[in-house]
């Protein structure tokens, strides 16, 4: 039992530093960390309904219209009716969105390479493969 603490403090550390220092590059570009991870899901993934930006981030239904709502009115990101649904509104970046984001996002992921340069190629393999496990036992126990 003493090992499944160590990891699960092992992994709380973990998250807290790359979210303290994810946070901080966010307050630099003016952001907050879930204004900034649906504008990564839109750099990457484009044009998105709020429903696929939820999914996206892994985020509760209540906050992501309020994220976009205040993106919005930073003029970060632009909401037009769905062609196809007209109940749904898809979500893109504006110029100054994208602007913004693609200054914030590297400085992000040149923090997550430093950080995780403790770590061989080899070990970052064993830890995806082992998250990977992990994740996919918790999938088939949510079956019925």
């Amino acid at each position: 039992m003493v090992e499944n603490s160590y990891i699960l403090i092992g992994i709380h550390r973990l998250v807290k530093d790359l979210d303290r220092e994810t946070a901080r590059i966010c307050a630099e570009h003016g952001l907050t960390i879930p204004q900034f991870m649906v504008m990564e899901a839109l750099l990457h993934k484009g044009c998105l309904t709020v429903g696929e930006i939820k999914e996206t981030i892994l985020s509760s239904n209540g906050t992501i219209p309020v994220i976009i709502n205040n993106l919005e009115k930073m003029e970060m990101v632009r909401r037009t009716k769905d062609a196809k649904d007209h109940r749904k509104s898809r979500i893109e970046l504006t110029e100054k969105g994208r602007e913004r984001i693609e200054q914030a996002y590297p400085e992000n992921e040149r923090m997550f390479s430093d950080k995780f340069d403790v770590w061989t190629k080899e070990e970052k393999n064993t830890l995806i493969e082992l998250l990977a496990k992990y994740h996919k036992s918790t999938k088939r126990k949510e079956k019925p």
